[in-house]
């Protein structure tokens, strides 16, 4: 029986206590948040008790933690998380920093535990069997990838404020994705071009932040990448992307509440894409936090790393700096 500890009883600190209530050979033993309320009220939930972050750190009977606290708190507990020897699944990202990010890295490399970042979208059943016919070797080599990426509202401004703004925040994902499509054979950028507008919000833009960005980046082998974005698409949570290759194309659509066509006298409708994120990656969240338990216990290798964590945020860094100067960002 593994015990785990979860930071964050958030909407997604819930998402993850749920999946790892239904898990065999998983107990939920403690949550910590500085809402006391939802710490209870979670931690009652699952039968789990109440702690603080140095009581859980300090009980060695403890295994592992999931961190689903907010950005800000992510080097610091993978780190704490790591010199007590506990082993670490966190949502991303794993800082607002490149170099911060890569030096709780090397914490974790020095203290010899196992950390795995919650890039979910490697774990949504339709992206998961694109990639696995890409490497089966279905469409030739993969030579350019385009992702649509687009929210259907903002968050709150005073989240803006603080989540790092929308390259590190919310194209962290794309860029992952990025990696994970076109450079699974060692290729990586060689440079990249972002820039962005506030369309959608005047209050993101005072903030300091973009609503809608796109992105290109060039891998040293040449191959190409388009990433678009935006915060308000009024239909749904649209989320695909495509990969063209020397014999075909993978294209990924989006889920949608019901596949059901309807044809009348009148037109032909269907379902808009799901409302939300946590909707759309239901399946992928409970697929990594089981993989990620799995390969604790039965060994084997994760699929996403700490490491994959610093690369993105690279990335992410350059999009902002990309942006900011209206420069492209080339990569040594």
């Amino acid at each position: 029986m593994k015990k785990v500890a979860l930071f964050g009883a958030g909407r997604i600190g819930r998402i993850h206590a749920a999946n790892l209530a239904a898990m065999p050979g998983i107990e939920l033993t403690a949550v910590s948040d500085p809402m006391a309320a939802n710490a209870a009220a979670l931690a009652q939930e699952h039968g789990a008790r109440v702690d603080s972050i140095e009581a859980i750190f300090a009980d060695k009977s403890i295994d592992a933690v999931v961190i689903g606290s907010p950005t800000t708190t992510h080097s610091d507990l993978i780190t704490r998380a790591a010199q007590a020897g506990k082993h670490i699944f966190c949502e991303k990202p794993v800082d607002l920093s490149a170099e911060r990010a890569q030096a709780c890295a090397a914490v974790v490399a020095q203290n010899g535990v196992a950390c795995m970042i919650g890039f979910q979208r490697r774990f949504d059943p339709t992206f998961n069997e694109a990639k696995t016919r890409l490497d089966r070797g279905d469409i030739g080599n993969p030579e350019m990838l385009v992702i649509t990426s687009r929210d259907p509202g903002a968050p709150p401004v005073e989240y803006i404020q603080q989540s790092g703004g929308i390259f590190r925040d919310m194209l962290i994902h794309d860029f992952d994705v990025f990696r994970w499509i076109l450079c699974g054979d060692g290729d990586k950028a060689a440079w990249l071009s972002a820039t962005g507008s506030c369309l959608t919000d005047p209050a993101i833009g005072q903030a300091g932040d973009f609503d809608c960005t796109a992105v290109t980046i060039k891998t040293v082998k040449g191959r190409l990448c388009q990433i678009n974005t935006t915060r308000r698409a009024a239909y749904g949570y649209d989320q695909r992307f495509e990969v063209i290759g020397s014999k075909g194309m993978l294209q990924c659509g989006n889920h949608k509440p019901s596949e059901v066509t309807q044809a009348t006298a009148q037109g032909t409708s269907h379902d808009n894409p799901e409302a939300f994120f946590l909707q759309r990656y239901a399946a992928a969240y409970r697929l990594e936090i089981e993989h990620f338990f799995t390969v604790l216990q039965k060994g084997g290798t994760f699929r996403t790393t700490v490491q994959d964590g610093v690369d993105a945020q690279v990335l992410a860094d350059a999009a902002a700096k990309s942006a900011a100067t209206n420069q492209i960002i080339t990569f040594n």
